[in-house]
C-alpha cells in the first residue's frame, strides 16, 4: 500500500509540471518589490505565464477603495510619487501614462504593468484589459502579493493584498492573498535574500492545489485563501487557521503625532498632527485564540480559507430572521 501510494503522490506531482502550466495574474498593493519579483521567477521557472500588474506606488491600507470615472493621467509629482513623480523604485517615470508597460531597466520584456490608482484598481487593470489582451480570457489564478508585512487578524479589513483577493474572487477566479514578514522590504536592490524562499514556498502552495485539483477548479467557488509567512523560514511548518478575535497590530488615532512614542519612533515626532499610529500588540491570545492567524503566523505559514463578502453564517441568518420576524414579514 505504501508504495501504491506513492506512485500516487509522484503522479500527483506530475500535474503541477509545466504540461499543466496557468495563466496567472500577479498583484499587490505595495507595487514593484522584491518580494514580487522573486516570486514571478519562480513562476516562471515552474513554466507558468504571468504577468504582473501592481500600483504604481505603495497603496498598504486603501483596502478595496476604487476611485471610480478618475482619469489616470501621465505621472508627475502631483499624482505619483511627490519627489520624483515617477513609480515605486523607478517602475515607470514622470511623464509615462497612468496605466502601462513598466519603463524600468530589466522590466520592459512585456510582463510588468503598473496602474497609478489603488490596489483593486490595479488588478482591474491586470484582469480587464492585460489579461484580456495576453490571453483573451480571465487567468487560471490571481495571486496577490507577498505583502511586505502580513495581513492578520482586523486589519484584514482595510487590506489591499486581502481586497485584491476578494475583488477577483468574486469575479469567480481562483485568488490567494500572500503575505510575508515587513523585513523582506527592499527598496535598494530588489533582491531581499528572504523574497525567493517565500515565492518558493508560495509555488510550493499552488503546487499542491493544482496536485489535487484534475480538471477541476484549483479551489471551489465563493472561497479565497488568505496566506501568511512568518519572519523565520528556516524550518517552515504549515497550519491551517481562522481569523479569530486576536489582532497583531494595535491601531490608535492620535490627537498629536509628535507626542505619540510610536509615531516618535518611526520618525514623526516633528509633525505635531493628528494622525493614526499601528504597532505590534503586546496582549497573549486567549485560551480561544491559539489557531488564529494572528497567533499562529508567528512560527508557522498560516493558510486561511477566507468566504466572499460580509455574509455571516447560515446560524446568523437564522438568529436575524427570529429577532427581526414581526418586522419582516
Amino acid at each position: 500500500m505504501k508504495l501504491k501510494h506513492l506512485a500516487l503522490g509522484l503522479s500527483a506531482c506530475a500535474l503541477a509540471s509545466p504540461a499543466f502550466a496557468l495563466n496567472i495574474l500577479l498583484t499587490n498593493d505595495d507595487g514593484l518589490t522584491s518580494n514580487v519579483k522573486a516570486l514571478y521567477e519562480a513562476l516562471k521557472a515552474k513554466g507558468h505565464d504571468v504577468i504582473v500588474a501592481v500600483p504604481c506606488t505603495g497603496q498598504s491600507g486603501m483596502g478595496a477603495a476604487v476611485k471610480y470615472l478618475t482619469p489616470l493621467t501621465p505621472l508627475s509629482t502631483s499624482n505619483a510619487d511627490r519627489t520624483t513623480g515617477g513609480c515605486l523604485n523607478g517602475a515607470a517615470a514622470a511623464g509615462d501614462p497612468g496605466a502601462g508597460k513598466m519603463t524600468k531597466s530589466g522590466f520592459t520584456g512585456g510582463d510588468y504593468f503598473y496602474a497609478n490608482g489603488t490596489p483593486v484598481m490595479a488588478t482591474m487593470y491586470g484582469l480587464d484589459v492585460v489579461a484580456a489582451a495576453r490571453w483573451g480570457k480571465a487567468p487560471d489564478l490571481v495571486l496577490s502579493g507577498p505583502n511586505e508585512g502580513q495581513n492578520v487578524g482586523g486589519i484584514v479589513n482595510g487590506s489591499g493584498t486581502v481586497s485584491n483577493a476578494q475583488f477577483s474572487a468574486s469575479r469567480g477566479l481562483p485568488s490567494i492573498a500572500l503575505s510575508a514578514d515587513a523585513s523582506t522590504a527592499d527598496n535598494t536592490g530588489l533582491a531581499n535574500p528572504a523574497s525567493p524562499t517565500v515565492a518558493k514556498l508560495s509555488v510550493d502552495l499552488i503546487d499542491a492545489l493544482v496536485a489535487k485539483a484534475g480538471k477541476g477548479p484549483l479551489l471551489p467557488a465563493g472561497l479565497a485563501l488568505n496566506v501568511n509567512f512568518p519572519k523565520d523560514l528556516s524550518n517552515p511548518v504549515w497550519a491551517f487557521t481562522r481569523f479569530g478575535s486576536y489582532n497583531l497590530y494595535d491601531l490608535k488615532f492620535v490627537a498629536d503625532l509628535s507626542q505619540d512614542p510610536t509615531a516618535k519612533a518611526v520618525g514623526l515626532g516633528s509633525y505635531p498632527f493628528p494622525g493614526v499610529t499601528i504597532s505590534n500588540t503586546t496582549a497573549a491570545p486567549a485560551a480561544d485564540q491559539t489557531d488564529n492567524e494572528a497567533y499562529v503566523s508567528q512560527t508557522k505559514i498560516s493558510v486561511t480559507a477566507m468566504q466572499l463578502g460580509f455574509e455571516h453564517r447560515p446560524q446568523g441568518q437564522a438568529w436575524l430572521r427570529l429577532r427581526l420576524r414581526d418586522l419582516i414579514k
